[in-house]
């Protein structure tokens, strides 16, 4: 639970880090083919997806675009001409445990690229410029949608809610 009373940027931070914790949840106890299963036609988003998608997420903001650093797509497909994030698409090559290391990964740069700067601190993207403040919000934004899209498929895939 993030702090009820703290800060700015300890409760940005707490925020964050709540909704990282509540997706690595939703995946917990769940086989290889459960993660790979998708809620309901027409959509295709599984849990597997979405762990890829937010280590995509994690890279865009905190690594190019807060960073400034040239981080490549991750994953087949994830990128587009100007760099923003997908990673949706699931492959044979890639198992929850190397997505969810991955992830893991982007997280840990994260908090690096964070640690020195300011929340008013700003980085670039498609012309604009976005402080670390905004970058927060946006990915609390970011990872509350998605969880809510976790609930729904953990829900189908085993009944668990909740979680």
């Amino acid at each position: 639970m993030p702090p009820l009373t703290a800060d700015e940027r300890t409760t940005l931070e707490g925020w964050l880090d709540f909704y990282r914790v509540t997706l690595a949840l939703k995946c917990e106890g769940l086989t290889e083919e459960q993660l790979r299963t998708a809620s309901v036609p027409p959509s295709t988003i599984t849990l597997l997806g979405l762990v890829q998608h937010l280590a995509e997420v994690e890279r865009n903001w905190f690594r190019r675009v807060l960073a400034g650093e040239d981080a490549p797509p991750i994953y087949p497909g994830a990128g587009n001409a100007d760099g923003h994030d997908g990673g949706f698409e699931l492959s044979d090559e890639v198992d929850f445990a190397s997505a969810r290391a991955t992830w893991e990964a982007e997280i840990a740069a994260a908090r690096a690229n964070c640690a020195a700067r300011e929340l008013g601190e700003t980085g670039s993207f498609r012309g604009g410029e976005f402080s670390l403040r905004w970058i927060y919000t946006h990915m609390i934004a970011e990872y509350a949608r998605h969880n809510g899209h976790a609930d729904l498929i953990r829900e189908r895939v085993d009944g668990v809610t909740g979680v």
